[in-house]
């Protein structure tokens, strides 16, 4: 079982408080900061977070936030040079804290000495985000909203399914693994789940707890 994490959320436009929900959902503790009045008070009325209001570029408003304290930083205003700007005096404040900035361009790496993680315009979602910043061993590539999830799964040290072939598993209807190790090609009967390896399982919103209990433990 993940373990709760203190997670700092810069922005409480739409993206940052689904993420903030998303990331309270999961049992994580999350402070948010938003500058305008009206979205503060919205981002409170929640109840999913403690509000912050104020400018988190500003290093007395990150102080209260108390980074030291914190696990992650998400940068997730509607401004990309503000996400940066935050990430940046993060680091400064409490270097080991991991920092995603929500961006508008550039390439996966492009800001590495910025931000340990980029979010571009087309993989915006609470989900994803809280992925990122949760460091789970499974991460959402699409469902939300929807009754068909698609995860990609780390296979856990000594889960029912490890050292066995897909066609020896009795997965549960509506479900399916589709990639093989690490997404190396199409999964098949003879795909061997390995420990510590990674698979896309494609699993309907009533069975997902069944099939990451086989694939994690």
């Amino acid at each position: 079982m993940t373990h709760t994490k203190r997670i700092v959320i810069a922005g409480g436009g739409r993206v940052g408080l689904r993420t903030a929900k998303e990331l309270a959902g999961r049992d994580h503790e999350i402070i948010l900061i938003e500058k305008e009045r009206t979205r503060s008070d919205e981002a409170a009325a929640e109840y999913v977070a403690m509000v912050i209001e104020g400018d988190a570029t500003a290093p007395s408003i990150l102080e209260q936030a108390d980074l030291g304290r914190a696990d992650a930083v998400a940068a997730l205003t509607d401004e990309p040079g503000t996400n940066l700007a935050v990430c940046l005096e993060a680091k400064r404040m409490a270097p080991d804290i991991r920092t995603l900035a929500r961006t508008d361009t550039g390439t996966e790496d492009e800001y590495d000495e910025i931000a340990d993680a980029t979010l571009l315009p087309h993989e915006l979602s609470a989900a994803t985000a809280a992925d990122i910043l949760s460091g789970d061993a499974v991460r959402t590539l699409a469902g939300e909203r929807h009754d068909l999830d698609v995860l990609e799964v780390e296979v856990a040290p000594g889960a029912p399914v490890v050292g066995h072939t897909l066609d020896e598993i009795s997965l549960p209807r509506g479900s399916l693994v589709v990639s093989d190790r690490d997404w190396t090609r199409i999964a098949r009967a003879d795909t061997e789940l390995e420990a510590g390896s990674r698979y896309v399982v494609a699993v309907e919103s009533d069975v997902i707890d069944e099939v990451l209990a086989l694939f994690r433990g």
